[in-house]
């Protein structure tokens, strides 16, 4: 079955490239905009994978990834911060709020493709 993949992100354009990129190697993208509806789609029905913007209205993605971690009723969904938020200290943070992996924009898609790819389980949330 098709990976399933929740971008938040809240420029359309990154959120456009995201989507191309991952349909591109046959993956499904959920969109939001924000910290809290992003938070609400990944409580609501857990993707495989989030791809997860740093600075975000609502909710900023350190608290977003936080909150997703907390709470016990969701399954462990691998968490890539994908920002330009790229201060010193910054990657140990989005570690430190639960993301599994930090990527840096502009991104390789190639990179980033790869990275995605490690991160899905074999078998999804939806096999």
């Amino acid at each position: 079955m098709t990976k399933r993949v929740l971008v938040i992100e809240d420029t359309d354009d990154n959120r456009r490239i995201l989507r191309d990129l991952l349909a591109s190697a046959g993956y499904e993208t959920i969109e939001a905009c924000d910290g809290g509806e992003g938070l609400a789609l990944a409580r609501r029905d857990p993707p495989d994978l989030i791809l997860l913007d740093i600075q975000l209205p609502v909710l900023d993605g350190f608290e977003v990834a936080r909150l997703l971690r907390a709470d016990a009723r969701l399954p462990r969904v691998p968490i890539v911060a994908v920002t330009s938020f790229a201060l010193a200290g910054d990657e140990g943070r989005a570690r430190d709020a639960g993301c599994d992996a930090y990527v840096s924009k502009p991104f390789s898609p190639r990179e980033l493709l790869a990275l995605v790819r490690r991160l899905l389980p074999e078998a999804g949330a939806h096999a």
